[in-house]
């Protein structure tokens, strides 16, 4: 496997010709003065730097100081992206101007691209920035907001006229603007899981409550599952005594007295007589 890595070479600037050369490099760059906040001391993140920015044709150096990471994202330094577009063979110029004051105030960034037959023009105004919710924001935007807004127009003018140049790359002025969802601060809801039935009754289904019995059900029910005639005997003798205390009515007691003595025929045969 080939350990070169794509680096763009000048007369003047430090050539990387192998994947060792540009991690030492970065190892030394991270761990002094020169290297940006962002980068300081971390090797990895250096590295990555330089090889995106030989991508578009930056030097280590010029990588480091014009490749920045904005909320994830790589991105470069708008006046790094117009020096690529300028030092393009196919960038004709690239023309800023301001137009109106105050709230109509507005950046327009112009550029021709060779054999374009017309310029390419993108405008930014303090009302498209009061719309993002950008005037007036703390930073850059309240101290210059001129600046701004000639940044916001030159980064959508060069992407839209020399993509080629950029990769796909955003100013790193227009990413800071963004909003940024941090998923590690939202507290999580919990989870409700329900089972997915598609018309199929699972197999398994939640038991059903026990029925609350009166206290006549369940004495029909114990008579229906005597199996002797000793059995019988003692219901008749419970029967009495719930008739006796008041739990059943003389009907509810005459009503078990004559299934007991069914269910007692039954046991000895229909011809016996039994007295219960």
């Amino acid at each position: 496997m080939s350990t070169e890595i794509s680096t763009h070479r000048t007369q003047t600037g430090l050539a990387l010709a192998s994947f060792d050369d540009a991690f030492r490099f970065a190892k030394m760059v991270s761990g002094s003065e020169f290297a940006p906040k962002d980068f300081k001391g971390k090797p990895e993140s250096c590295m990555l730097a330089i090889q995106h920015g030989s991508e578009v044709g930056l030097s280590p150096m010029q990588s480091l100081q014009s490749i920045a990471v904005i909320n994830g994202r790589p991105t470069i330094w708008g006046d790094a992206a117009l020096a690529l577009v300028q030092s393009s063979p196919v960038c004709e110029y690239v023309k800023e101007y301001t137009e109106g004051q105050g709230d109509n105030l507005t950046a327009v960034c112009e550029c021709k691209r060779r054999g374009y037959p017309a310029p390419t023009v993108s405008r930014f105004s303090m009302a498209d920035a009061k719309r993002a919710g950008l005037a007036g924001k703390a930073g850059p935007w309240s101290q210059y907001p001129e600046r701004m807004l000639a940044l916001r127009a030159r980064g959508f003018a060069l992407r839209n006229a020399f993509a080629d140049a950029l990769r796909g790359l955003i100013t790193a002025e227009e990413a800071q603007d963004y909003q940024t969802h941090n998923v590690a601060e939202t507290p999580r809801q919990p989870v409700e899981i329900r089972p997915k039935f598609d018309g199929v009754i699972p197999l398994k289904t939640p038991a059903p409550a026990a029925p609350e019995f009166t206290p006549v059900e369940k004495a029909r029910l114990a008579v229906s599952r005597a199996q002797t005639l000793e059995r019988c005997d003692a219901l008749r003798k419970q029967v009495a005594e719930r008739l006796a205390d008041g739990t059943f009515s003389q009907a509810e007691h005459d009503e078990l007295v004559g299934l007991l003595v069914t269910k007692a025929e039954i046991l000895i045969g229909s011809e016996s007589e039994v007295t219960v």
